[in-house]
């Protein structure tokens, strides 16, 4: 059966070492937030997942949701108690405002946890990660009497949230929208439609769920202009706070799907629920996008759970695995046959793993701890140079760590040879749970039109400016160390990949559009890889520095750290000369075809 540890150690040496978390204790939620605290959280948040959540995590996938005859939906054995266990723990509100029964610690804190339970049981941690989704759209746009009906119950875990977007006819395109809102009279509204692929949409493991539904209110323009957010609860809430009634909401079926089963995607049906308006009226795509984007990085590190769970047990399999002997004389005379972990091609595909999983982890703490920056800093400056990056990099974190996250887990598969296909072991139910994670919160190809479409422009480029000077200063201030040259070398071409890229664009985009849908994909793994790139010269710097002070007890991590930092420069990162070189060739061969000859 899989196995999981969570990575805490690793995580502490980004936080206290790579980022030093402390220098951000100006900001609210911080100066509680002390590095003795911070690992007594991961610590028991990792206690959590390793015991409670990875245990359920496969028996889960092979029960699954049922809908049963009443349109009530029963989720696996032990869910409901996991669930009960992870609110009361108070994971639910670790970031959230202490008005509301939060905990006010940095939301950082709960990405780390994120991972850490997706990681464990990606289809149970949806649960709590859409409340937190709709924790967040609340709190920015709802009323007082919104934020004070709903999310004390919400952060408790006594009620959950969800979102709902998409329709039978529409995902990507929310201009098409057809749900309609019809005004009571009493300044609530008639909600009326079907949402689909709706995640936790009903479920047996809160007393009520507090779903949030795009819907056109009647008369409203045409288009995305036209749509507002609601606040509809499945079941009536009294005066009085106490759940009554179902609220003419309820699941039409359970989505087949081919992964995640223990998470109940559902059809949700609306027949004229009583809904109440979030934000103002047509402007929904606004309040919904902070779910979205909340989200989009929520999926992101999803990718990288699903990758590092994955490592974890193909590196347990190789290790153990007897098979064949080492090219360069046996290794373990008194067996028949040396553990495959020997084999150049096997360590080569743990290797990749390996140095994307860090690399990864340091790419979504940085930006997590600039999420914390943008929303909490007092220095409308710094907000808004940390608001830039975040717009930029959501869209890549989103697209390039679920594309790679997939490919590891199949890799990691690999691994097992025909045991890996084999349900008992796990390994096919990592691929199939990191497979939905390229598609949901935007397709992956919607995320790369979005980054060279809107985000690479906005404001002059002001933000893809900021990055490349960023990385320009480091490499340029460490050019003088010796043991880092190897390392920056690498990073500072294909820095300069990105930037002949990012130029080709501007030159040849604007006349011909089809240029940039060929090569948005391209452009955010380009430009993915120098992120992935920049985190490992970041922590290889301090490994080195590290190195050098003789640090009690970091020689093994650190000196693997350095090992790692140079495979991942000499074996991933030259990927950016082909992106270059795919981008620069423009659109003709792509469009050529009519659709006839496909």
């Amino acid at each position: 059966m899989p196995v999981y540890k969570a990575p805490v150690e690793d995580t502490l040496f980004l936080l206290n070492d790579v980022f030093q978390f402390e220098r951000y204790n100006n900001l609210p939620g911080f100066a509680d937030a002390t590095p003795d605290l911070v690992e007594a959280v991961l610590g028991e948040g990792a206690k959590l997942c390793e015991e409670v959540l990875q245990p359920l995590n496969h028996s889960g996938d092979q029960e699954g949701c049922k809908r049963n005859a009443d349109g009530s939906v029963t989720t696996p054995k032990g869910f409901k108690e996991a669930y009960r266990a992870y609110s009361e723990g108070g994971w639910i509100g670790l970031a959230m405002d202490p008005e509301y029964g939060g905990q006010g610690l940095p939301y950082t804190l709960g990405a780390v946890m994120n991972e850490y339970a997706s990681a464990a049981n990606m289809a149970f941690a949806m649960y709590p990660g859409l409340t937190m989704g709709a924790i967040a759209a609340l709190y920015v746009h709802g009323s007082d009497e919104q934020k004070r009906a709903y999310l004390p119950k919400m952060i408790e875990g006594a009620w959950s949230g969800t979102m709902n977007l998409t329709e039978p006819h529409c995902g990507t395109d929310l201009g098409l929208i057809k749900a309609k809102a019809v005004p009571n009279g009493d300044g609530s509204y008639a909600i009326t439609g079907t949402k689909i692929f709706i995640s936790a949409g009903e479920q047996d493991i809160t007393e009520n769920i507090i779903h949030l539904v795009l819907a056109r209110i009647e008369g409203a323009p045409a288009g995305v202009k036209g749509i507002s957010l609601f606040v509809v609860p499945r079941n009536a809430i009294g005066a009085d706070g106490k759940v009554g009634e179902n609220n003419k909401v309820s699941c039409g079926s359970i989505e087949h799907k081919m992964g995640i089963h223990a998470n109940s995607t559902c059809v949700m049906n609306y027949d004229g629920a009583q809904g109440w308006l979030i934000g103002t009226e047509n402007k929904g795509l606004n309040a919904m996008f902070v779910m979205m984007n909340e989200a989009r990085l929520g999926v992101a590190i999803q990718g990288l759970a699903q990758s590092e769970v994955a490592y974890q047990n193909a590196v347990a399999y190789a290790k153990d695995r007897l098979q064949g002997r080492s090219l360069t004389g046996v290794k373990n005379p008194d067996k028949a046959a040396d553990p495959i972990i020997v084999h150049p091609d096997v360590r080569r595909t743990l290797m990749s793993i390996k140095a994307f999983n860090e690399a990864a982890r340091a790419f979504v703490l940085w930006n997590a701890i600039k999420s914390d920056v943008a929303h909490r800093s007092t220095d409308a400056a710094e907000r808004q140079a940390a608001d830039d990056q975040l717009g930029l990099m959501t869209p890549v974190l989103k697209g390039v760590l679920t594309d790679i996250g997939f490919d590891n887990a199949v890799k990691a598969q690999q691994m097992y040879g025909g045991h890996g296909y084999i349900a008992e072991h796990g390994m096919e139910q990592f691929v199939r749970d990191a497979r939905i994670a390229m598609i949901y919160e935007g397709a992956n190809g919607v995320q790369a039109m979005d980054l060279v479409g809107r985000k690479l422009g906005r404001d002059g480029g002001r933000a893809i400016m900021a990055f490349f000077n960023e990385v320009g200063a480091f490499v340029k201030e460490n050019e003088g160390d010796e043991a880092l040259k190897p390392l920056l070398a690498p990073l500072a071409a294909s820095l300069g990949h990105l930037q002949q890229a990012t130029m080709w664009f501007m030159n040849n985009a604007l006349a011909k559009p089809d240029n940039a849908g060929a090569g948005a994909h391209d452009y955010m793994h380009l430009l993915g890889l120098v992120c992935l790139g920049y985190m490992w010269a970041k922590m290889a710097k301090v490994a080195q520095d590290k190195l050098r002070a003789g640090a009690n007890g970091a020689t093994e991590l650190m000196n693997a750290k350095l090992v790692t930092a140079r495979f991942f420069m000499e074996r991933s990162l030259p990927e950016t000369a082909a992106h270059l070189a795919r981008i620069t060739s423009g659109s003709d061969a792509t469009m050529a075809l009519s659709a006839e000859q496909f």
